[in-house]
């Protein structure tokens, strides 16, 4: 958070000499800041205070420091007043553990007018959350809405900032309703905090309530419509994460490669593959999803589960081509067989072999029976004979041997 303070019109009055508030009766019903009325210094540390100030206004900040600095309280008002107007100059010059030193001392004296003591409250209560120092911070807020007699949602707002950075989650939420409630309009920052609440206490359900709330609110926040679908995913929705999702992808909300992928696995995963991988097909030539092996894969996988052998033949080869995986081969080369496309299978289940794949006898059974198609006997045997050795096609081998011999036998091919 920024703190930026601006004093010369704040301190104008105070150093010319202010009248006494125009009534002096106050009554009892008024607020605290109401009944505090305001003085000028003494006339001893008047001439400082006024030299300061003309040096401050033509911009020589160092200069109206040394100033005040030399200035003769003699009494505790002027030193609060002095201190005040450092406090402010050491903020704008950005010195702030000095700044808060001024302010506190002010603040604390608690004897200025009431505007300049709330104002010098607000300043320093926000030097504090600024600098890190929440606990301290949180306080002042509260007494400078006691002060003011305004419950105020941006202090509430501020309040909220310092117990989230405390981690106390519960007083975040209690703070965040309450400024929410004072909100003339819906606050994002409030909602924010109350989802973050609700997320590190690992309340998913109560988190998506928050972000129902919030995304009518904020439809053009693109980062409301993908968090939404995320919790949705988290709290086992995958209905409701499917259409936030795809409605955020319809409207140009999904912009990393990660939330489309999402989006693919869902509609994979909810019955539609084949508008899946044509999404994540667009994105990889696109250039939002790098082309690599893993991303060609799966989308390969979308393309396989719609039943487009076609295109789930080629992008496992592309995938295969990169990684040089043997099981990426080895489905291509099932996929090719499966479309009768056998003479092309042939080389790509070599290949598989060749790079390598944990149980060789489903490649050579593969071969086998591509080689069985094409009535090519001798070499269907052979593939047969080393696929039985593995016991995973053991089993599925021996019972084609038989077949095999018998086609050879009919066809007077010698094995």
């Amino acid at each position: 958070m920024r703190i930026v303070t601006s004093i010369a019109t704040a301190l104008l009055l105070s150093v010319c000499g202010s009248a006494l508030l125009s009534s002096t009766v106050v009554a009892a019903e008024k607020c605290e800041i109401d009944k505090r009325q305001s003085r000028a210094v003494g006339a001893s540390a008047a001439k400082k205070v006024q030299k300061s100030f003309e040096a401050y206004t033509e911009g020589n900040l160092d200069e109206a420091i040394s100033i005040l600095l030399e200035a003769n309280t003699n009494n505790d008002f002027d030193k609060a007043y002095v201190d005040r107007m450092l406090g402010n100059f050491y903020a704008e010059k950005g010195q702030m553990k000095t700044a808060i030193k001024y302010l506190k001392t002010a603040v604390d004296a608690d004897i200025l007018g009431g505007t300049d003591h709330a104002a010098t409250m607000r300043l320093y209560a926000d030097l504090l959350l600024q600098e890190k120092q929440f606990k301290e911070a949180i306080p002042y807020y509260y007494k400078w809405m006691e002060f003011t007699c305004k419950s105020d949602a941006q202090m509430y707002r501020r309040i909220g900032i310092a117990y989230t950075e405390l981690k106390e989650w519960n007083k975040v939420l209690q703070v965040a309703d309450k400024g929410l409630s004072l909100s003339d309009t819906p606050d994002k920052g409030l909602y924010q905090m109350k989802l973050t609440a609700y997320f590190n206490q690992k309340k998913y359900k109560e988190a998506v309530k928050v972000l129902e709330t919030m995304v009518p609110l904020f439809q053009d926040d693109k980062r409301l419509w993908v968090q939404l679908a995320q919790f949705y995913l988290m709290t086992e929705d995958y209905d409701k994460s499917l259409a936030t999702y795809d409605l955020a992808y319809k409207n140009g909300f999904l912009e990393t490669d990660s939330n489309i992928t999402r989006l693919a696995q869902l509609l994979a995963q909810k019955g539609s593959p084949y508008k899946a991988a044509t999404i994540f097909e667009k994105h990889i030539k696109s250039g939002l999803i790098a082309e690599n092996a893993k991303s060609l894969k799966t989308l390969a996988g979308f393309y396989h589960n719609a039943k487009e052998l076609k295109e789930a033949a080629y992008y496992y080869g592309k995938a295969a081509a990169i990684s040089n995986e043997g099981d990426l081969y080895l489905k291509q080369g099932r996929i090719l067989a499966l479309d009768q496309k056998y003479n092309d299978a042939i080389p790509v289940l070599k290949k598989a072999l060749d790079a390598g794949i944990d149980n060789p006898g489903e490649a050579q059974f593969e071969l086998a029976l591509a080689y069985l198609s094409l009535k090519k006997y001798k070499s269907a045997y052979k593939r047969a004979l080393l696929a039985a050795n593995d016991k995973k096609t053991e089993r599925s081998a021996k019972s084609y041997i038989s077949y095999i011999k018998d086609k050879a036998r009919m066809h007077n091919v010698t094995l």
